[in-house]
């Protein structure tokens, strides 16, 4: 009895062990969300993000909202509902001693369109326009009458002056108040953090940003069923396309750029970043264009086996329809947690203290370890959105294993879906946190070196910008084959329900002895896969740029455009990657039945007499006119020969 006791202890210690590491890497992944949570709450309890487009006045009161009474500030806390600009009492001899305008503003319905000239015309002006350009605690009535109506209302004579589009304030038209005014103004938004700035833009162009993600998931959807009913003809059109979307993109790059460069209005710390930002994005769509154009050419004699391969994934994909609606689930989670995560980002960056000064005026000053937090939160968006990613692909994976290794092709297992989402949240948590984490260990010393590579770039010399440089591709580098193998250690873990270490090292195993046998199929499948979420970000930039571009004014446009085709790529990522992650399981799951499964009627094989055409024609054609005396998957030890089951 004690021997079997034994026995039973040693089989049951590797399910033990992988049990406790996957619990320890849930724990961690649930203390670093509880981390987030505090710097949410934080950051709605000291957070306004509405001062960043909106405005304030002097008094504590966001322009254009309801507000909350300040202590210590009589004129805080009222309703600036309708009364959406900021005015300044003295626009035309501004000063900004210490990065602070000196003079009083406040929160007005409307702009004086007219020169006033006298408090008979401030009067005339209030009571007509219904907008009062004297301080608000001093009734309309009184501002012939009061003594101190000189220093409560605006210096004399008020200039004509029109609203600004971005940041809400009456700006005079004047050319000498013009001057004064926007030398201030330019002074202050070039002193602005780049993280403000960013800010500014991402709020002033929401409503965009939110309409070319809506194309994204538009487009992505529509290559999601155009990849399902894939034809030659198809391949042929989205090929066109793209390279039609590469050079059309780049040509309006660089339209853009040399249109900004030669603009004599360029004034803006803004505005140069547009210009030094679309250089960067020109120079480097002309070089994706131009190897994207190459391989194609190189890679045009492969089409007909990538339309073959992508209709034995559609055939799996049939098999198991709901599939194509997983990528849509990640997507909606995705955005929700987007949608959380720039809210919270930007109540962070506008998180600061109202602090009461003399007459009754409010300031707000910046809190300290707010940067930190800020990487902290960065650090959340990438480990969140990998491990999101990476439910999906294990929820795939685990699907098309059940269908793969069922004996009889015709009736599949049932709900093959819901059966794999649940292994996932009873046992493999633990993996997708483990991997998701890597691939955040590897990316954050990239981004890490970007900063320190854009805050030294003054000061550097070249050779420590070619160690930069580098230092950040070989970064790159080991991400992408972290992630690529983390795709094939997710399906190890589905097929044996190993933890991630143990399936990783199965599943390079595996792939260094059939590698040459499936790495060049599995390949264009993929690059074929590349070139449709190539066509999603180039068609949702080039709306983009087209939108965008009628929006210069103090706007940081250029970076959430960046932020729009990353966008566009996860979501063009998130629905293709039903079928890149359908074409790795199925062809490791190949590979194991070649590995363990001999052909014979003791042993016979899962794969179908399809598969096993599509991989041995391929192979043929991979070889070229070398002769091969043995059939493409023939056993090295006793010589069986593959036989479809």
């Amino acid at each position: 009895d004690s021997g079997d006791s034994v026995s039973e202890l040693r089989e049951w210690r590797p399910v033990i062990y992988r049990k406790c590491t996957d619990t320890l890497w849930l724990l961690l992944f649930f203390l670093f969300w509880a981390g987030l949570m505090f710097i949410t709450g934080y950051a709605v309890m000291a957070g306004a993000a509405e001062r960043l487009v909106l405005g304030y006045d002097s008094f504590g009161n966001v322009c254009g909202r309801k507000n909350t009474p300040v202590k210590g500030a009589p004129l805080s806390g009222q309703d600036m509902t309708n009364k959406k600009y900021v005015f300044f009492l003295n626009s035309c001899s501004l000063e900004m001693p210490n990065l602070k305008i000196s003079s009083v503003s406040l929160c007005v319905s409307s702009c004086p369109q007219e020169q006033l000239n006298s408090l008979e015309d401030l009067q005339s002006f209030a009571r007509n326009n219904g907008s009062c350009l004297c301080v608000y605690n001093l009734n309309i009535s009184s501002y012939t009458l009061n003594p101190k109506a000189a220093e409560l209302c605006p210096t004399l004579p008020v200039p004509p002056s029109k609203s600004f589009p971005l940041f809400n304030r009456c700006v005079p038209q004047n050319p000498e108040c013009y001057s004064k005014y926007a030398s201030v103004l330019i002074s202050m938004v070039n002193e602005m953090d780049v993280f403000h700035r960013i800010l500014s833009g991402i709020l002033a162009g929401r409503d965009t940003v939110i309409g070319l993600s809506v194309l994204a998931l538009a487009f992505s959807f529509i290559l999601v069923l155009a990849f399902r009913f894939i034809r030659a003809l198809l391949v042929h059109t989205l090929i066109a396309l793209v390279i039609f979307g590469l050079l059309f993109v780049s040509g309006v790059l660089w339209w853009l750029y040399y249109d900004y460069k030669n603009d004599p209005s360029t004034e803006l710390e803004t505005e140069k970043e547009n210009v030094k930002f679309l250089l960067g994005y020109a120079v480097f769509s002309t070089i994706v264009t131009v190897i994207l154009i190459s391989l194609i050419f190189v890679l045009r004699k492969r089409l007909q086996f990538t339309v073959q391969l992508f209709r034995i994934v559609g055939k799996i994909i049939g098999r198991i329809p709901f599939l194509l609606f997983q990528p849509l689930w990640t997507f909606l989670i995705l955005i929700v947690f987007w949608v959380f995560w720039v809210a919270v980002l930007l109540s962070l960056g506008t998180a600061g203290t109202a602090q009461t000064a003399p007459g009754g005026q409010v300031e707000y000053r910046a809190l300290s370890g707010i940067s930190y937090m800020a990487w902290y939160h960065f650090v959340g968006l990438i480990w969140t959105s990998e491990f999101i990613l990476a439910c999906q692909q294990m929820t795939i994976a685990g699907a098309v294993v059940t269908c793969y290794f069922n004996r009889n092709k015709n009736i599949p297992p049932p709900h093959p879906v819901l059966s794999s989402i649940s292994v996932l949240f009873c046992y493999h948590l633990g993996t997708a946190v483990k991997g998701s984490l890597l691939i955040t260990i590897l990316r954050i010393p990239r981004i890490v070196l970007l900063y320190l590579y854009n805050i030294l770039k003054q000061k550097e010399s070249a050779c420590a910008k070619c160690l930069f440089k580098c230092c950040f591709c070989w970064f790159w580098c080991q991400e992408s084959c972290l992630r690529y193998f983390n795709q094939h250690a997710y399906t190890t873990t589905a097929i044996n329900g190993t933890n991630f270490c143990m399936s990783a090292k199965d599943a390079v195993f595996i792939f260094a002895k059939s590698s040459a046998k499936l790495a060049s199929i599995s390949c264009f499948g993929d690059f074929m896969l590349f070139l449709g979420k190539v066509f999603v970000v180039c068609f949702t930039v080039f709306g983009g740029l087209m939108a965008f571009n009628y929006h210069r004014e103090l706007q940081a446009w250029v970076v959430p455009l960046l932020l729009i085709g990353f966008f566009a790529y996860l979501m063009s990522h998130s629905f293709l990657s039903v079928f890149e992650v359908t074409a790795d399981a199925m062809f490791l799951c190949f590979a194991i039945d070649m590995e363990t499964n001999d052909g014979s009627a003791e042993k016979p094989y899962f794969v179908d007499q399809e598969l096993l055409t599509f991989v041995s024609q391929s192979n043929k054609l991979t070889e070229g006119q070398r002769h091969r005396s043995m059939r493409p998957f023939q056993d090295n030890e006793d010589g069986t020969e593959l036989q479809p089951m």
